[in-house]
């Protein structure tokens, strides 16, 4: 068997500095399950973090490091740090538009350390878009900004935990917006790009897709509505027809039993809490959000900012965690099928 690849570290942004990243951070390089952890520098401002381990009474040194190489020399000593300053002290719970341009700035950082192989893979903190809005950023969230600094590639969004992944088709819309939104060749897409991926980022050989349906019942036979028939119905033919094992449209009541999430490896919903309730039902610190379609590996943790708790030594690392874990994974599994 060849050698496992050494993978250089991953960039991982600091978000929103109002938040509970600098929390999460300073808990997970702890390896608070006591299992190794992937080796990562922080993208953002070093005083910040000290101040955010001091406010923890955490004994976590911040290291600042002018090279993802340095910080893979140094990680055992404290928190690598690549330096971005913030353009004033961040305050818990309290953002401040003032800093916005940071947050930017360690996005565009951490993709251009990916892109240019400098860093194995990109893992964000969670942002506080309102904010960044206020200070002109054009971007509806973090996953387009992304797709845009790669060159404009088509991003499709995957919650997974140990045993589910779903790939909701429509994403940050109301309920009626994403009915009037959903189209065949949207699913087409959402799906196509998540079999791909299964291929290249989990090492799946033959992927199966298990499609949901929109209404209850699957429309029952048109009485409960028709989208099955002329919407996900025509979507699944497409798929079949390009060789995609794809089943449905399945009733979204009956899919995620443990007895049926046995029979695929991934599920495309149709619109956002179809996809989202049952996953972080199941296992609700521990999701992870992997960015599907980039020539770069993107993962972030599963949750927001979380101004409520900012400051208070309340955060759980748990997602940060597994989404450091996974991208190092799908790194992996890049480097050792390309």
């Amino acid at each position: 068997m060849a050698d496992r690849p050494r993978l250089r570290p991953l960039a991982l942004t600091m978000g929103e500095p109002a938040g509970i990243a600098g929390e999460i951070v300073v808990k997970v390089w702890h390896a608070p399950d006591g299992r190794p952890i992937p080796r990562f520098a922080v993208i953002g401002d070093p005083d910040w973090l000290r101040a955010e381990a001091h406010r923890i009474k955490s004994h976590s040194h911040v290291v600042e490091v002018s090279s993802l190489d340095e910080a893979a020399a140094r990680f055992h000593e404290g928190v690598p740090v690549l330096p971005l300053r913030l353009a004033t002290r961040a305050a818990p719970g309290k953002p401040d538009g003032r800093n916005a341009q940071a947050v930017i700035g360690a996005i565009e950082m951490a993709v251009s350390l990916a892109r240019r192989g400098e860093a194995s893979g990109v893992v964000t903190n969670p942002i506080h878009k309102a904010t960044l809005y206020d200070a002109g950023f054009t971007f509806p969230g973090h996953t387009e900004y992304l797709a845009s600094l790669c060159g404009g590639a088509t991003p499709v969004m995957m919650l997974a935990i140990e045993g589910l992944r779903v790939v909701p088709v429509t994403v940050h819309l109301s309920l009626a917006q994403a009915v009037r939104a959903l189209s065949s060749e949207a699913i087409v897409a959402a799906a196509a790009i998540t079999h791909q991926a299964l291929i290249k980022d989990f090492g799946i050989a033959s992927p199966r897709l298990a499609v949901a349906a929109l209404n209850p019942h699957a429309g029952e036979n048109g009485a409960m509505g028709d989208e099955e028939k002329t919407v996900i119905g025509p979507a699944l033919a497409q798929l079949r027809a390009r060789g995609i094992d794809a089943v449905g449209p399945l009733p979204a009541d009956t899919l995620f039993h443990a007895g049926a999430r046995k029979r695929f490896d991934a599920a495309i919903c149709m619109y956002h809490d179809q996809a989202l309730i049952p996953l972080k039902t199941l296992d609700f610190a521990g999701g992870v959000n992997v960015t599907l379609g980039l020539p770069i590996v993107r993962t972030s943790p599963d949750h927001g900012t979380a101004f409520d708790i900012a400051g208070q030594d309340r955060a759980d690392p748990t997602s940060l965690l597994a989404a450091l874990r996974m991208a190092e994974r799908i790194a992996m599994q890049r480097a050792t099928t390309a």
